[in-house]
């Protein structure tokens, strides 16, 4: 049969699609957290295209209705680390898509240095070696909120040959010594 809903686009393209200074600063942020590709980036851009849409929106008009979805709103970026729980709607339109970016789980697991790449970051994700909150999450876009952020861990126990022997090794090789050296005597 097919899914039940109509599956969309999440993002939208730029109007200017061939301007240079835009595609610099596209090319500048993908390189810097470890996109996959432009479309990851855009899908970030459209939310917070839709989230100063919002704030423009709430802005406008000033009714008891509108403080108390003023106040999830904050609460819910305050939630994911995006801005504070003080924050005014004022200060909502100055969050770029940098923060957004370095929220993701590929962002935040190469910042805790589990991964020495955001390219490799992607990689242990998507092959499910990443849990959060010891559940196996293999999308690098998931965003992380605060709360979850100290239980990101390895699903699986994987050397990533980051220059530190492994436990077991260490043991090994000491038993190997010691038998030698009772040996020798």
């Amino acid at each position: 049969m097919g899914a039940p809903r109509r599956n969309r686009k999440k993002y939208n393209k730029p109007k200017e699609m061939w301007d240079l200074q835009r595609i610099n600063a596209d090319n500048a942020l993908v390189e810097e957290f470890g996109l996959k590709n432009r479309r990851e980036l855009w899908k970030v851009q459209t939310e917070l295209s839709r989230l100063r849409k919002n704030v423009r929106y709430l802005l406008s008009g000033s009714s008891q209705q509108n403080t108390v979805i003023q106040e999830r709103m904050i609460a819910r970026l305050a939630k994911y680390g995006i801005a504070n729980k003080d924050s005014t709607l004022d200060n909502l339109l100055d969050i770029d898509e940098k923060v957004f970016l370095s929220r993701r789980l590929q962002s935040v697991v190469f910042k805790k240095g589990m991964a020495r790449t955001s390219k490799q970051a992607r990689q242990i994700i998507v092959h499910g070696y990443i849990a959060v909150n010891g559940k196996r999450v293999t999308k690098p876009g998931y965003l992380v909120p605060v709360d979850e952020e100290s239980t990101i861990g390895y699903y699986k126990p994987i050397d990533l040959n980051l220059g530190k022997p492994k436990e077991a090794e260490v043991a090994v090789k000491g038993k190997e010594v010691s038998e030698v050296r009772a040996k020798s005597e």
